[in-house]
């Protein structure tokens, strides 16, 4: 059975970086997100048990979703130095861990694991993220080229990064109250301020929902407001006037949400193969060289002596980290 897991490398970082205190190394190298996401990369894959993986990683430049609008994720805060520095750290971790990394110009993370999910020719996908716009991707059955079905699950971090869910089409209808495919038409009428994109002015989740189970999408909707079908006449005069008034901004944030599933990538499976991460040694050498004594020596059993790193210390909480 193969099992490819596509990892959202930038949202990982940020809730580690996130979660976890304030750890240096001697040097005053933050590593604190690096350390999180070292943990959560052997959670996964002791979890998940996957057969291929890939980590996919955003690049700091503009995408399409801010040439089309200039106010996307604009009120966003400037990520912190001590973040910034630590995302090279750790696509050098998972290079060491023998993971296939992947970033492309004008297209997010989600947008590659959209093109892979999409792409893979395996039994089973598996999204490790925690952020909630990948779950439009689920889908209990999908048919590949070969002719036999695959899953899309998202494995969804609830709560830092102790807790999390997997979640199949019933657990995101039941988590949403929409289906899968209907997030993007969901979005789309409704906005979404984490990403500071508008929806259609005065129509709530309620109504969305509504609107969502009458037309089925977005474009149906306003093909029905068109002609004034009988279905159409059944909607109230303020609602109406809403969804004309705001159909450009439910055309453009229906472009904003949906994540792209043809972006120009391509991946050999070969190429995505993982081995026994936990006992490789680049990635045995790189958790020495950044100095997280307790996780090599839960990896190894062995104790190695290191210097570039303050020492560890237990924080209130009980559990150990570096500080």
């Amino acid at each position: 059975m193969k099992k490819l897991v596509l990892l959202d490398g930038h949202a990982i970082i940020h809730r580690a970086y996130h979660a976890l205190p304030e750890l240096t190394t001697r040097e005053g190298q933050p590593v604190n997100a690096v350390y999180g996401f070292a943990n959560m990369l052997l959670k996964v894959i002791d979890t998940l048990n996957p057969t291929h993986m890939v980590v996919a990683f955003d690049l700091p430049i503009a995408t399409f979703r801010h040439e089309a609008y200039i106010g996307y994720q604009s009120h966003r805060p400037t990520t912190d130095d001590g973040l910034k520095s630590q995302i090279s750290l750790v696509r050098e971790l998972v290079e060491a861990a023998g993971i296939k990394t992947l970033s492309c110009p004008g297209f997010e993370a989600d947008d590659i694991i959209g093109t892979l999910a999409v792409q893979a020719e395996t039994d089973e996908v598996i999204i490790v993220t925690g952020d909630r716009d990948i779950l439009q991707l689920v889908r209990d059955k999908v048919r590949v080229r070969d002719g036999r079905e695959k899953s899309v699950k998202v494995y969804m971090l609830t709560s830092g990064l102790s807790q999390a869910k997997v979640f199949g089409e019933q657990e995101v209808e039941e988590y949403l109250g929409v289906k899968p495919s209907e997030m993007v038409e969901y979005k789309a009428l409704v906005g979404d301020p984490s990403d500071n994109y508008p929806g259609v002015l005065g129509i709530g989740p309620k109504t969305a929902i509504d609107l969502i189970r009458n037309f089925g999408t977005v474009e149906n909707l306003y093909k029905s407001l068109e002609q004034r079908t009988p279905e159409a006449k059944k909607l109230g005069e303020k609602v109406v006037q809403k969804l004309k008034e705001g159909y450009e901004s439910a055309m453009l944030s229906h472009k904003l949400a949906t994540i792209i599933t043809d972006a120009p990538i391509e991946i050999n499976l070969e190429d995505a193969k993982i081995e026994d991460v936990a006992h490789r040694k680049e990635f045995l050498d790189k958790l020495h060289e950044f100095g997280f004594k307790s996780l090599h020596k839960r990896l190894t059993g062995e104790e190695r002596e290191t210097e570039n790193t303050r020492p560890e210390k237990k924080r209130s909480n009980g559990q150990i980290g570096l500080l």
